[in-house]
């Protein structure tokens, strides 16, 4: 028996597509969206009552332009719910992406203008469809779309990206599947042909081998997606929008198993592009909200991925049609050496003991176009939770005239520029500090004036405010404060006599640069804070709302928080921004070394003392 929030298999799937073939109406044209586990909700889960085995599906009508959502209940195959959603497009799935590019490919206005750059082989052509986003232009409101842009293939065939066609945006009717314009801004020469990726001659001969091995097996034990690990007990999920779910985080402290969070994910991702001419300005991706992380997520190798005695969990997403497409190897799971845990030398005895640390890795990958993007969960003997993203694949790039200096990028190939932007993600994290009662607290660093409390400069206060609400939760990053927060249990206290809490220490970060007036800014107005806290609702799962592509402004956080509900003493969930600015470099290219970007959550009175100091000491090699 599955449980409650296990992934859905293969069959469940399937049964699902057959409840909606049958029950919900739709013509022939209709497709699939979203086939995925529909989490039971806090309350169903704490009941302890047997909950059956449900399908959240949404659908697409290409007929009648309509975006439809319900519940499948696959166990007693009935359709608990279905309705069409006014006003929304769904997400655009990977194949209709390949089907408009096709459209594309085929048509006579494309094709001249291919000609005119000297581009005639349609075999080495690219075209990616790209949501086309909400720019108030009059007849493009309540059409499904798609803005194309195009690159010519290296001629190693391993950068299908390696010759960008500047200047060249067919627009698509993904609904009619048929090619409404061309934005044509002018010819640029096709770039030199670029390197492999993929070299074959000269590489080094120098690395010996490097191996990790743990003759008596893995300190972790797993039941189905249920995971126990130095005191940790965390379930992995999966969602096709989110892709790397996890659930139930909790730690064994003693004879208590004590929750801290119930769900977190990685909820958005918008990367605005910052060149302003010609097509350029629509270049933006929301790859969570329009794409889907879920249904990009790689099928990882030992050895390539994944190094050490690794434990993979298999998911399964769908194509359009509803097939079932399982996907091995989507999240993997190792451990990891971390040096030092803690140590001490008793310089008087001469005594020492020295702690080593290691860390559970739970992680998924995907690969969104020309970008793969990793998604690291680390979690520490201490009771520390980290989180980390590596960005790597191919800079998106555009061509520019040899010998011209580009003004909203870089240069990194001859006639290859990238231009400037902003990787922002938004993490949400569903709290159950001790319990599902909790508060929200902003801490920061203060120093004094010199003064009659403070004679000789050196003081620094610690001020710890309560957020009460909503509005008064939207914060920002200080780092001339070492602002942090911290989420607290005020109804469970520690041997101190203080609040058990864990605290969110934010990392290197940044804020947008893109104009909070702007169509993007507006539609993604989440990323303008840094941290956020909301009251737990089960609909409110998505930062930038249920439906970004091609949606109006306003959707998600900053709706829900004008009800500026209390965070007093309740069911609380905290959202992070974490965000970066990317200048691509010429050693980005053709394809760039991992950026890596983190924060952490760590106990903050939440134990009584170091929770680590039953961690053995490792026995000196010599």
């Amino acid at each position: 028996m599955p449980h409650p929030l296990d992934p859905l298999t293969k069959n469940e799937v399937a049964a699902a597509v057959e409840i909606i073939r049958r029950d919900a109406g739709l013509d022939k044209s209709a497709w699939f969206e979203t086939i995925t586990l529909d989490e039971p909700g806090k309350a169903e889960l704490a009941s302890g009552k047997t909950l059956p085995r449900q399908a959240y599906v949404c659908c697409y009508e290409p007929s009648s332009n309509r975006t439809l959502r319900g519940i499948a209940n696959i166990e007693t195959g009935a359709l608990e719910s279905w309705e069409h959603v006014e006003g929304v497009q769904a997400r655009i799935v990977p194949n209709e992406s390949v089907a408009g590019g096709n459209v594309v490919k085929a048509d006579k206005r494309f094709l001249e203008a291919c000609a005119k750059r000297g581009v005639t082989d349609m075999d080495l052509v690219l075209v990616e469809p790209w949501a086309a986003g909400n720019f108030d232009i009059e007849e493009e409101q309540g059409e499904r779309l798609a803005y194309c842009h195009c690159w010519v293939s290296n001629d190693a065939g391993d950068n299908r990206y390696g010759r960008p066609i500047a200047n060249l945006h067919p627009v698509v009717d993904l609904q009619r599947m048929e090619v409404i314009r061309i934005d044509d801004f002018g010819v640029v020469p096709l770039p030199p042909d670029t390197n492999s990726i993929r070299q074959s001659e000269n590489l080094r001969d120098d690395i010996k081998p490097l191996e990790i091995i743990q003759p008596d097996g893995p300190s972790f034990t797993v039941d189905g997606y249920g995971v126990e690990w130095q005191r940790w007990k965390i379930r992995v999920g999966y969602s096709l929008r989110e892709g790397l779910v996890l659930h139930n985080i909790a730690y064994q402290d003693g004879d208590r198993v004590r929750p801290i969070m119930h769900r977190a994910s990685m909820a958005e991702m918008v990367v605005p592009y910052g060149h302003p001419g010609g097509g350029n300005f629509r270049r933006n991706a929301f790859d969570t909200g329009e794409y889907g992380i879920g249904n990009a997520l790689d099928s990882l190798k030992l050895g390539c991925d994944c190094l050490g005695h690794i434990h993979y969990f298999d998911v399964c997403s769908h194509d359009w049609n509803g097939n079932p497409k399982e996907i091995k190897n989507a999240v993997c799971m190792h451990e990891e050496d971390f040096g030092l845990l803690w140590k001490h030398t008793d310089t008087h005895s001469g005594n020492m003991r020295a702690v080593r640390s290691r860390r559970l890795v739970i992680s998924a990958l995907c690969t969104i176009g020309n970008y793969v993007y990793g998604f690291f969960w680390y979690f520490y003997q201490d009771g520390t939770i980290g989180v980390e993203i590596k960005a790597t694949g191919i800079p998106f790039p555009s061509a520019i005239a040899l010998g011209e200096k580009p003004k909203y990028g870089a240069l990194i190939a001859p006639g290859v520029e990238a231009h400037v932007h902003q990787h922002t993600f938004s993490f949400r994290f569903d709290m159950c500090v001790d319990g599902n009662r909790n508060s929200v607290r902003e801490v920061e660093f203060e120093a004094p004036p010199i003064g009659p409390d403070n004679p000789n400069g050196n003081a620094v206060r610690i001020v710890d405010r309560e957020l009460k609400s909503e509005l008064e939760a939207q914060r920002e990053m200080n780092m001339a404060s070492s602002r942090y927060w911290k989420v607290t249990n005020p109804n469970e206290q520690n041997a101190l006599g203080n609040s058990t809490a864990y605290k969110l220490v934010p990392g290197a970060n940044a804020l947008p640069l893109l104009n909070p007036q702007s169509s993007v800014g507006k539609r993604s107005a989440f990323m303008y804070k840094h941290f956020w806290a909301t009251a737990y609702a089960d609909d409110e799962l998505f930062p930038a709302g249920w439906y970004p592509n091609q949606s109006g402004p306003g959707e998600g956080l900053p709706k829900w928080t004008k009800a500026d509900r209390s965070l007093e003493n309740a069911d609380v969930v905290t959202w992070y921004t974490l965000g970066f600015n990317h200048l691509p470099r010429p050693e980005d290219w053709p394809v760039q070394p991992v950026v890596y970007a983190s924060f952490h959550w760590m106990p903050d009175g939440f134990f009584d003392e170091n929770p680590a100091l039953d961690v053995p000491p490792n026995k000196p090699q010599t």
